[in-house]
Parts: structure tokens; sequence; C-alpha cells
């Protein structure tokens, strides 16, 4: 394989900070959260189904044809109709599986505008000749501003993937890991940010539309293995990534040992883009780790070594 620097940009990227929406505009206002926690948000009644902007959104009877309201907000099941079907047509059939997924995407863009908006009038910024999409990529970036990487997280990157580096010393590859990791944990941030939105905004989604949707997102690998009772590893990755390809013997390995008492998955993002997206996965290859409950207790990025993932499964009462 190449050294660090030079990496398959395949094997380590990072997904755009929101996805553009055609007529992303919105007319919503910022309203106060909810002042008492509510028994029916979509994180209590579908654990884990999202860790996206919907997580802390609140079940609710809605009028017909109304998915989601949130102050001056209302995303009406045609939206989505609408923009799913600006997507390619090959990804269409997974879209409609995962309407749930798309109404989340465009609620995120709509809502990050509201308060990037928002900021920008605090601070008397003048926002005219800026798109919905610069303005929402500026909030952003002020959110990540004061992000650091110390030393130590860098050494600590190389030792722990020492085999994707082709025998570079760390001084060489010091730059492109600091960068590599700067960006993660940029990420990481927004992602929380994004996450906690239901919690400084009342979001109302439809009941009886999402009870449809969450049967249908849960049907895939994943999510299935997640439902049996066992402990899972999932491995996101792809095919030509190097340190990807370096996984597989060692899942495979991992898979007839802990027959029966782990599963053991491995998803291509390029099959299964949708999923990979619901998971947060930004960078590949990763390995996330669910208890038996189905929660999800640990991730790792780039090559685990089989040793490292069984003391993992260890920790998690694996024998």
């Amino acid at each position: 394989m190449k050294r660090f620097g030079t990496l398959p940009a395949a094997c380590l990227f990072l997904l755009a900070f929101v996805l553009p929406l055609q007529g992303a505009g919105t007319d919503a206002t910022v309203n106060s959260p909810p002042s008492s926690p509510k028994s029916q948000a979509v994180n209590d009644l579908y654990p884990g189904l999202t860790i996206g902007a919907l997580t802390y959104a609140v079940a609710s009877e809605l009028p017909k044809g109304v998915l989601l309201k949130a102050g001056e907000l209302v995303i009406k099941d045609k939206d989505v109709a609408e923009e799913i079907s600006k997507a390619p047509q090959q990804m269409q059939p997974d879209l409609k599986k995962n309407a749930l997924f798309r109404l989340e995407q465009i609620a995120m863009f709509k809502l990050l505008l509201v308060e990037a908006r928002a900021q920008a009038a605090k601070a008397g910024k003048d926002l005219s000749e800026k798109t919905d999409q610069e303005i929402i990529q500026d909030y952003l970036r002020s959110l990540v501003e004061t992000v650091q990487v110390s030393n130590a997280q860098i050494f600590e990157f190389y030792n722990s993937n020492a085999q994707m580096f082709g025998g570079a010393s760390f001084n060489q590859v010091k730059p492109q890991i600091k960068q590599f990791l700067l960006q993660q944990k940029q990420q990481e941030l927004i992602n929380k940010h994004i996450q906690t939105i239901g919690q400084r905004m009342s979001i109302e989604i439809s009941g009886s539309w999402l009870k449809t949707q969450a049967a249908l997102a849960k049907d895939n690998p994943v999510d299935k293995a997640r439902a049996s009772g066992r402990a899972s590893l999932v491995d996101f990755g792809s095919t030509g990534c190097v340190p990807c390809d370096m996984m597989a013997p060692v899942l495979e390995t991992l898979r007839q040992k802990y027959q029966g008492k782990v599963n053991v998955l491995f998803v291509h993002i390029g099959q299964a883009p949708i999923l990979a997206n619901r998971y947060s996965v930004q960078t590949i290859p990763v390995q996330i780790f669910f208890d038996k409950t189905g929660k999800e207790v640990f991730r790792h990025v780039g090559f685990f070594p089989q040793g490292e993932i069984e003391k993992r499964l260890s920790q998690m009462g694996v024998e």
C-alpha cells in the first residue's frame, strides 16, 4: 500500500457537513425546547433508530400529510417524496425504505439554517450575499474553530495503526495524521450538535408514520443483528481500501471463533450508502461494537488487530 500521506481517498474520507437540498430554505423560527422530558421521544420509542437530528424529536398526532413540525417549520409527506424523486434512480427504492432518514436530512438542513441565521443576527452579520448552504457551512465552522489535537493523540493513532503506514516514521506522517484527526474530531462535534437539536428546539414527528417507517428502516443486516440478543461487531468499509482489505481475514477468523456468540458483519459502504450514513460513518474502515441489547458501546477507526478486538469483546462480557 501507499504511505499514510498518500492513502487511497476511499479509505479515509470525511463526509460533507450537510447534504445540500434543493429548495431547502425555510421561514421557521427557533422555539424553546420542551420544559420537561417526553416519554414519547424517538430515542425512547425506538432506541438506536437514529443518532441524528430526530433523536430527541417527540412522536405526536399531526394533521394528515404532515410528517414534522418545529415552530413554524412544517415538512409534509409530499416534500419527502419530492426529495427522494431527485435522487439517482438506483437509490430511490432504498430511500423509500428509509424515508425517515431522508426526512431527517431535510429537517437537519432547515433547523441548522434557523440556528445559523439566529447566530448571525445576534452578531449583526449581513447574510444577504450568502446562499443557505454557505450560511450553514460558516455556522458549523464557527462551532469547531477551537477544536485541537494533541501530540499524544497523534502518537496513539500512529501506534494503533502502524500497519497502515508502510514503514513510514512518526515524523514523516505526523502532519497528515494530525489533519485527519482534527477533521474527525470536528465532525464528531458537529454530529453531537446535530443530534441534540431536539433538546434546543421542540420537534414533533407524526407518531403513526414513525411507527411504519421504523419497521422499514430496521429491515437490514445491522439492525437485525442488534435485535438478535447477541453482541455485534459491524465493520463498515470497502474493497480496494488497503486497511479495509486487511480487516477481511480478521473478521473471518472472528466470525468462526465467536459463532453463536457474536454477530460479525461487514458492510460495504458503496453498496449500502444510506445505512453507512444512518450510522454516521465518516471514515473507513470503522468498527462499531454493540452490546447484546443493541446499544453502541464503542467504535474504532482504521485497522483493528484481532487481539485488540477480542479485548474489547471481553470487556463487553463475551467469552
